[in-house]
């Protein structure tokens, strides 16, 4: 299995599925999209990893973000205590000539993500500066939670709601490292807190999205990965009538992919090198 080598490759327009398994992905991608695909491995098990260990110059590129890690505001990700937990001196802007907030622009607070249709909006409002830049990467925030059938989305609205309010203190002048830690406090559910470093609280931000009745059914890993799927497969409908306005060579990766209980890690976390959370697809669209 070779290295992802995201930035490296040849291509025109990458489209990134946040949190996306190659084992999943290779199950259904043929259902929507034609194309050459490949195992590769990403060098970060979660995104301020991966765009910290890729993004490493400076890059001619219309980036447009459905993650909120990967912004325009200037703040660095070792300051983002509250959600990236990670001592990575890193901004996108520093480095990713456009970024296009659309976690932002094309926040849906009922779903409490941005839905696929939310990154091709973006994309279809700014073409000039997509036909300006050299290449264009359009980060769609699925399959990664929250599961669009469930509507709940109450782990991704905190990080929202916080890039938010730190983006207003850095505004307003006040953005001190003090200031960050104590928004973090306020941030964090009280089920995490209490739960902190146990097996149990890697699966409690999971677990407010998942149907209760379902996990008591099914079990756990098996209800998110029948909704993490669900997810997938609404992402790649999206993509599949989308990708025909896109003039180019075009690429579908993931930044990084989800664990479900495999070695005892569930979600995704920084520095974890486990198959799950590494191992990504490579599909060159036909």
């Amino acid at each position: 299995m070779r290295d992802q080598d995201f930035l490296d490759s040849e291509w025109d327009y990458c489209l990134v599925l946040d949190a996306c398994r190659f084992d999943a992905f290779s199950e259904v991608y043929d259902e929507y999209l034609d194309g050459d695909l490949e195992k590769r491995r990403s060098v970060g098990s979660s995104t301020p990893e991966w765009a910290y260990r890729n993004f490493t110059d400076q890059y001619d590129i219309a980036y447009f973000s459905g993650n909120p890690f990967i912004n325009d505001l200037g703040i660095p990700l070792n300051e983002l205590k509250w959600g990236a937990s990670c001592d990575y001196e890193w901004t996108a802007s520093d480095h990713i000539s456009q970024v296009f907030d659309v976690w932002k622009t094309g926040w849906d607070d009922d779903l409490g993500t941005v839905p696929p249709e939310g990154i091709s909006e973006a994309f279809r409002n700014n073409r000039e500066a997509v036909e300006e830049a050299d290449r264009t990467v359009l980060h769609y925030m699925q399959p990664h939670a929250p599961y669009l059938s469930r509507g709940k989305g109450q782990k991704l609205k905190q990080i929202q709601k916080g890039i938010r309010k730190q983006e207003e203190a850095e505004e307003n002048g006040d953005g001190d490292g003090g200031a960050l830690a104590s928004m973090s406090d306020t941030l964090r559910t009280n089920v995490e807190s209490v739960l902190d470093g146990s097996e149990l609280a890697q699966k409690a931000g999971l677990w407010l999205e998942l149907d209760p009745a379902d996990v008591v059914k099914n079990g756990t890993q098996e209800a998110a990965m029948g909704l993490y799927e669900e997810n997938l497969r609404i992402v790649l409908e999206d993509i599949a009538a989308f990708i025909d306005e896109l003039d180019g060579d075009v690429v579908v990766t993931a930044d990084h992919g989800e664990a479900f209980g495999e070695q005892g890690v569930w979600e995704h976390h920084i520095e974890t090198y486990i198959p799950p959370l590494v191992e990504v697809p490579w599909l060159e669209v036909e």
